[in-house]
């Protein structure tokens, strides 16, 4: 079943709890918080407290993505804040695995986050513990960015490492990701779409937005 993730990251800061409530309203089936350091990637976005507010106006899963460095030691934050899932990012992580394990042990589900240019082979070692993996498709760090159309071919290549494990590990996908892209991208074999500004930003309101990426994949 395809998953849309609303990323908060296009939301208007000053209603979030009132735009997260339309996006559960409107079909959601997860809530995406982008957690930005202003070290690993060339943004500062948010931290725990504001985790805590939104698990206090949805019951959607938190789907938590750490763009930050040292992860490892924020994640007992996150996981009491209300995170379901906690994603982390293999450039990040030179002990991934403890990383995972440590994600698994506070009650979240784990999952790992490529770059664009970073090698599938940097996930494969870890597949067998991991409930997703994260395939950015766009360099992370801003919204609003270009889809990359390489990445397409990425997930296809993914979607068969995945295979040849024998586990349901879900596919994100997280950037660029509207009407125009999510349709190659869910035929390479994504399952959990993340949009920004095609759903917050769109047109004709939030539940419009939603209707259409799932139209279109």
């Amino acid at each position: 079943m395809l998953k849309i993730a609303p990323s908060i990251l296009a939301a208007d800061f000053a209603s979030l709890g009132i735009a997260v409530q339309a996006a559960e309203a409107a079909g959601a089936d997860y809530i995406h918080v982008d957690v930005m350091d202003g070290h690993f990637v060339p943004n500062i976005t948010i931290g725990p407290p504001v985790v805590t507010a939104l698990r206090k106006v949805t019951r959607l899963p938190l789907d938590v993505h750490l763009m930050i460095e040292a992860p490892e030691r924020y994640l007992a934050d996150f996981a009491r804040a209300g995170a379901d899932i906690l994603t982390v990012h293999v450039e990040t992580c030179p002990h991934l695995h403890r990383t995972v394990q440590q994600i698994r042990e506070l009650g979240a589900r784990p999952g790992v986050t490529l770059n664009p240019a970073t090698s599938l082979e940097a996930v494969r070692e870890i597949l067998p513990f991991v409930d997703q993996i994260l395939v950015m498709t766009v360099n992370p760090g801003f919204g609003g960015q270009r889809y990359i159309p390489t990445m397409t071919a990425k997930v296809a290549r993914l979607a068969t490492m995945i295979r040849d494990t024998g586990r349901a590990i879900d596919i994100e996908v997280d950037g660029g990701i509207d009407h125009t892209t999510i349709g190659e991208v869910a035929a390479a074999g994504a399952t959990i779409f993340v949009a920004g500004t095609a759903i917050f930003g769109h047109p004709d309101g939030i539940a419009e937005g939603i209707a259409a990426l799932r139209a279109a994949a």
